[in-house]
């Protein structure tokens, strides 16, 4: 089951999804672990109080633009780079917990799937 989300960003609405379509889509998208990357990106965030690091910023706009993009496959363009053309400001620290929020989510949703199909299963 996927779950929606609208998120303001620079003055407009973004929807993201976030289903168990989404490691997939990243992994061929950008040839990482998301679950990796997701865990990287939350520590440099806590970590770093002087700022955030470029390799966490990219890791970031990766994460957005994916989620991005499976909500909306024909409104958002092929390219990231395309895509976070059309803002003037990105801010990690206002969109970040939102979609990890969103991430937490659905995974509490998946985990509350395979505990039902595991009592429906029982003999």
């Amino acid at each position: 089951m996927a779950i929606q989300k609208s998120i303001s960003i620079d003055g407009k609405n973004v929807l993201f999804k976030a289903s168990a379509a989404v490691p997939r889509l990243y992994r061929l998208k950008f040839r990482r672990d998301i679950f990796k990357d997701f865990i990287a990106l939350e520590q440099s965030v806590q970590e770093n109080t002087s700022g955030i690091t470029i390799d966490s910023l990219e890791l970031f706009e990766n994460i957005a633009y994916i989620m991005a993009k499976h909500a909306d496959p024909n409104g958002v363009p092929e390219n990231p780079d395309d895509w976070l053309e059309n803002f003037n400001t990105f801010s990690i620290y206002e969109i970040l917990p939102q979609l990890m929020d969103l991430w937490g989510l659905n995974i509490e949703t998946q985990s509350e799937s395979k505990k039902n199909i595991a009592r429906l299963t029982e003999k």
